[in-house]
């Protein structure tokens, strides 16, 4: 059965990407004791993602690639800056590769990943830590519902207490 706007769906998957030279890189895993629960139809999944389970059901497994295009889009060369190191006033300045939760003035959270540290700046890549890569998923649906009137209310999913942690 098709999944259809404001269901909730439960699911574990697996991503990974490939590094420069084409080989595999896990990147993360999700499973039945801490799945994956999000209100599907609405946003909150990349499109193509969402496209990609729309026809499956509870049990159901599905591999799938996601192009840079239809995910995070590509690297951006532009997207670098620096960030005055008196930002960082009394703390440690971040190592190289580090991640560094940022804000922009509309209150907007995002990435930023950590390229180089000098006296003077610590030089950011602002592109998202996927932008440019193939996400290749494995995924399998262990549940789906209807929302609840709250659920629809509020944007998303609840778990089991009140909120779900994705």
């Amino acid at each position: 059965m098709a999944l259809e706007k404001n269901d909730v769906v439960t699911l574990k998957y697996v991503l990974h990407t490939n590094d420069e030279s084409g080989e595999k890189v896990f990147v993360e895993e999700t499973s039945e004791e801490n799945p994956m629960t999000f209100l599907y139809g609405v946003g909150m999944m990349i499109p193509k993602f969402e496209e990609s389970i729309q026809n499956l059901s509870v049990g159901d497994k599905a591999s799938f690639t996601i192009e840079p295009g239809e995910g995070y889009g590509e690297k951006n060369p532009d997207a670098v800056t620096q960030l005055p190191v008196d930002m960082f006033q009394g703390q440690e300045l971040p190592p190289v590769g580090a991640v560094l939760p940022l804000s922009d003035n509309q209150g907007n959270n995002f990435q930023a990943i950590v390229l180089e540290v000098t006296p003077e700046a610590v030089i950011v890549d602002l592109n998202h830590p996927m932008a440019g890569k193939n996400l290749h998923f494995d995924v399998e649906i262990l549940n789906t519902r209807p929302a609840t009137e709250e659920e629809l209310a509020h944007g998303h999913a609840h778990g089991a207490d009140g909120h779900s942690g994705h």
